[in-house]
């Protein structure tokens, strides 16, 4: 098992003293926060996707984030440019996850497609190689059985933006070992993140509470109760969210909260049933900051309110 620097508080090493080294395979919104964020801490990040050209899309979109950041002070010039000459692209699963020290999927919410990705990863990755998923509601314990590997495979469910979040919710499947629930753990700390140790159950406990909430803003905005910007400044002002609930599955994505709202549906009960006015957004085209407009207009990576 890796060392984790025992401080959550040293200041990120150069690229020579790195901390070690993350595959990130998926380059969609978790996956580019995962990647900014662990070389932003020190390590080197290998970044790969399916399709090669998103992959250097995704790796453009973090330089303009970190660009941003130095323009507002929050982050140095020199601290930006380490970071970001810490993401090297790679074309192959096995390229990336040779002699890496953990490895997270970040592909799309399929558990077939999920299934694939960590039969390559498990050829080519080193036996001590934390394997994790960053799923948000499929099974920790069906992937990790299907894979044939239960006792390595867990969840680490981080939350967007990632950079920003404190939370990583461990998913423990039934047969993940305790070695390597605590490697999950300890690498969670190492990034500076707060973690809990949840159950495999559908939904684990964040995504069951959080998809719930913004299931039934959705409700509201179809019955015309109110907009989506006053319901989202109802619970930002009155119950002190960061943000509401309508915002934030704009920035995950409507077709991700799809995905999450049908398997609950499937796996728990009536009350995840999606919204018709979800599944007619996505069916737009609609999904949210990344194709410009969902619940708000997105424009220069900024919401603006719809008129009701």
């Amino acid at each position: 098992m890796p060392t984790f620097p025992p401080s959550a508080h040293a200041e990120p090493p150069s690229v020579a003293e790195s901390r070690g080294i993350v595959a990130v395979i998926g380059t969609g919104t978790m996956g580019q926060g995962v990647a900014q964020h662990c070389a932003q801490i020190g390590y080197e990040v290998r970044l790969v996707d399916s399709v090669p050209t998103r992959a250097a899309a995704a790796k453009a979109s973090i330089a303009q984030v970190l660009e941003r950041l130095d323009k507002k002070g929050r982050i140095a010039t020199v601290d930006r440019e380490a970071a970001l000459a810490r993401i090297l692209i790679e074309t192959s699963v096995a390229a990336a996850t040779r002699n890496a020290n953990v490895a997270i999927e970040a592909v799309p919410e399929s558990i077939e497609l999920k299934v694939a990705v960590f039969r390559e990863i498990a050829a080519s990755a080193p036996t001590d190689c934390l394997l994790a998923t960053n799923t948000s509601s499929l099974s920790v314990t069906e992937l990790g059985a299907r894979v044939g590997m239960p006792e390595r495979i867990v969840g680490l469910h981080f939350f967007n933006p990632v950079p920003i979040m404190d939370l990583v919710e461990v998913v423990r499947g039934l047969d993940t070992s305790d070695e390597t629930v605590t490697h999950a753990v300890a690498f969670s700390q190492a990034l500076k993140k707060s973690a809990i140790v949840v159950r495999d159950v559908p939904g684990f406990a964040t995504s069951r509470l959080g998809v719930m909430l913004g299931c039934e803003a959705m409700r509201m905005v179809e019955q015309g109760v109110a907009s989506a910007a006053d319901i989202d400044r109802g619970m930002e002002l009155g119950y002190r969210h960061p943000m509401g609930p309508l915002k934030l599955t704009d920035l995950v994505g409507l077709d991700v909260r799809l995905a999450i709202l049908d398997h609950l549906h499937r796996e728990i009960g009536e009350q995840f049933r999606p919204p018709a006015l979800l599944r007619t957004l996505v069916r737009a085209g609609k999904l949210g900051k990344k194709t410009g407009e969902g619940f708000y207009i997105w424009k220069d990576g900024q919401p603006i309110a719809k008129s009701r």
